[in-house]
């Protein structure tokens, strides 16, 4: 008999008070208020491990909401992902609290000298053992492309066109400037590594120009897990090169089932993980979670939610009415501008602002934890789905009842794991090795 498909979690989080559920901050029982505590996320990060987490995504920006109104302040005023903080330094204290969860960082390579985030990503596979990811994205805010100087960002899929350059100088400072024995710690000699072994990076592209030696001595995964979220064709075809792991919208079950089988097909005969967003709402009983999804509804705010969604759809949504039909031209995200036409007969404000039951666009899934379990494993049965990206409602009750409740319950069932793989995050989610292996193209000029 054929074992079933064990389904993967990891916690959908960002440095700020208004991640994806705009308003819940505002819940008497609510934690967020706490994100500049580093004693926060250290226990956030236990919790996790204690219900074997593969790991916390961390999603990250580097602009304000700014295309509501033509106006900054409604994000201001809901904290709509601002205040900020920057993902990786909280990295460094959550592994010395943990042992075995994984940490996928989102990092806007648009704004990275190469070298620099090369470096920075190899510090932190060093110092958590080999358990960091990247979520490699492009960015998608013109108030980012202003905070660094310039009008605007460039166009859709000219972003995709720098990032598999900058990808191409990053896997040679990873995985060619130092071979596997340059480094020797040679007390009786003094020889630390061996010069002939450490080769410098010349690089002369469109976009880059390097030539230098990586900085850092070869990490435990070398290059770290490689995430991305891109779902347009031109980022399909990039996540298809780069990506272990895609992080897709939900929507209508036939229009991700599809999504994922395009990425397996163009990916292929690499493997691919598929990690879907996705917002629980997990009761002892069906009447205890619609109680506590009624509880949560009243501290929702649908104008946070709306100035979210015009700046990652690329629209001002204050300038349509209700039953306006939105554009689907957009140089932010244009992937969700797809679900959101994939999900409603009409892509209007109305339609748009029906999904915001909870201050997103991400309907949640609401039941007993028997049924939350059973439509777990519809999604992996009927989408080709490997896991879920948990965005946090109320914290830390949210993850508690996935730790306390699901767990056990998808346990049962023999869909989730009772206890970690030895090894990185890459050996954790593949079962390989360390290393990326060909036919990626980080395998081409590893030594």
């Amino acid at each position: 008999m054929t074992p079933h498909r064990e389904i993967r979690l990891n916690a959908f989080d960002m440095a700020c008070v208004g991640h994806i559920q705009q308003g819940l901050w505002t819940h008497p029982r609510d934690r967020a208020l706490d994100y500049l505590s580093i004693d926060h996320w250290t226990s956030l990060a236990r919790l996790l491990e204690r219900g074997l987490f593969d790991g916390l995504f961390l999603a990250d920006v580097l602009g304000v909401y700014d295309v509501h109104g033509g106006s900054q302040d409604a994000a201001v005023r809901h904290g709509a992902q601002i205040p900020l903080l920057d993902p990786m330094l909280l990295v460094p204290a959550m592994a010395a609290a943990t042992s075995h969860l994984g940490f996928g960082v989102t990092v806007n390579l648009a704004w990275e000298p190469p070298a620099l985030l090369a470096r920075r990503f190899s510090t932190l596979d060093h110092l958590t053992r080999g358990r960091i990811g990247w979520n490699i994205v492009t960015g998608y805010l013109d108030s980012a492309a202003r905070a660094m100087g310039l009008d605007r960002q460039m166009a859709h899929d000219d972003r995709y066109d720098m990032a598999d350059e900058f990808m191409q100088v990053v896997y040679r400072l990873w995985e060619e400037s130092w071979a596997a024995d340059a480094v020797k710690r040679d007390r009786a000699t003094g020889v630390y590594a061996d010069p002939s072994r450490v080769t410098r990076i010349r690089h002369e592209g469109r976009q880059y120009r390097l030539d230098a030696p990586h900085l850092v001595e070869p990490s435990p995964q070398r290059t770290p897990v490689l995430y991305q979220a891109g779902a347009s064709d031109r980022g399909r075809t990039f996540a298809a090169l780069h990506a272990e792991c895609v992080f897709i919208n939900g929507g209508p079950k036939p229009h991700v089932a599809g999504l994922v089988a395009d990425l397996r097909r163009r990916a292929a005969p690499r493997p691919i993980r598929a990690f879907m967003g996705a917002t629980l709402i997990i009761g002892r009983t069906n009447a205890e979670a619609r109680d506590k999804l009624e509880d949560y509804r009243r501290c929702a705010s649908v104008e946070a939610a709306l100035v979210h969604a015009s700046a990652s759809l690329g629209i001002d949504l204050a300038a349509y009415g209700l039953d306006d039909e939105l554009p689907s031209a957009s140089q932010a995200i244009q992937s969700n501008v797809a679900a959101l036409r994939a999900s409603a007969p009409r892509a209007t404000k109305q339609a748009l602002i029906d999904r915001m039951i909870l201050g997103s666009r991400q309907p949640p899934i609401v039941g007993s934890v028997e049924e939350v379990a059973e439509a777990l494993i519809g999604w992996v049965e009927e989408a080709d789905i490997d896991g879920f990206n948990l965005s946090r409602t109320v914290i830390p009750e949210c993850l508690e009842d996935v730790v306390m409740l699901l767990v056990p319950a998808l346990q049962e069932r023999g869909r989730y794991k009772r206890g970690y793989a030895e090894g990185t995050y890459r050996e954790k989610l593949f079962g390989a090795g360390p290393r990326l292996t060909a036919p990626h193209p980080a395998a081409a000029v590893a030594r």
